[in-house]
């Protein structure tokens, strides 16, 4: 188990002690010298249930990114602690981050070598894996010849190699037009469902965050602190401009508006 320094959030503490693929307990973070240093999270506690998808929502500089870093394990909180039971999870950032010498197979099959997969095991998996992710027979592909949408599923591909429980995704379709980006939701919907991962997904997309999460958490601004939890009860597959994400959408983006407005008369 991975521990870093947390705090349920308030339906939690009211009732459930049951099993969780993270739990973020009163977590802070502050930045720079003693005496000169800046609060970035403020007693951030949420718990992730498996198989549970979560989307954390806020405006740019709120913290969600740094959150995420604190849960992989990248960095260390100042106060509160961090548990992914089971273990390291796996990341996906906004940039494939691809080895440009490597094919998409050779590039998940790194991770299975970290993952000490055995070598006549490892071309296999990673075909299974680009199957998985709908790119059967990409494995000799190079970086530069796949589109950005390719890339970002060998991207998915290869965290998936690294057989965590826990999946963060730091805005990893924020680069993408639309339709790919639309596409690549529909993807990542039913992989969630086929492999029961747990996912924690950063964005400042509400509608994005609408139409994949379970359950969406809002971040204040600066220091980022958990201002409200919707519980997403729409049935999934959603699509992006149904009716219903749209409504809830709207609720949220009000909220999360109201939040910037407080924030910017401080």
């Amino acid at each position: 188990m991975t521990t870093s320094t947390l705090t349920k959030p308030a339906a939690a503490d009211a009732g459930s002690t049951g099993p969780y693929a993270a739990r973020i307990h009163h977590v802070s973070k502050s930045f720079g010298r003693p005496g000169a240093r800046q609060q970035v999270l403020d007693d951030i506690s949420i718990d992730v249930a498996p198989g549970e998808f979560v989307c954390l929502l806020g405006a740019s500089g709120c913290g969600k990114s740094t959150l995420l870093n604190l849960v992989a394990g990248l960095d260390a909180p100042s106060e509160g602690t961090i548990e992914t039971p089971g273990g390291r999870p796996a990341l996906m950032f906004q940039e494939h981050a691809l080895f440009p010498w490597l094919t998409a197979g050779r590039n998940i099959e790194l991770a299975l070598r970290l993952r000490g997969v055995p070598r006549a095991e490892r071309r296999p998996e990673a075909e299974r894996l680009l199957e998985l992710v709908r790119l059967k027979g990409a494995y000799g592909k190079r970086v530069h010849e796949l589109s950005g949408g390719m890339r970002q599923r060998v991207a998915m591909a290869r965290a998936l190699a690294q057989d965590s429980q826990l999946l963060l995704m730091d805005e990893p379709f924020a680069a993408l037009d639309a339709i790919t980006r639309d596409v690549l939701h529909d993807e990542l919907t039913r992989i969630w469902q086929e492999t029961n991962l747990s996912v924690l997904f950063v964005t400042h997309n509400v509608r994005e965050a609408v139409r994949l999460g379970e359950r969406v958490v809002l971040l204040s601004s600066r220091p980022g602190r958990v201002a409200r939890e919707w519980r997403v009860d729409i049935p999934q597959p959603r699509r992006i401009e149904d009716s219903a994400v749209a409504d809830l959408s709207i609720e949220i983006t009000e909220q999360l508006r109201g939040e910037i407005r407080r924030h910017g008369q401080h």
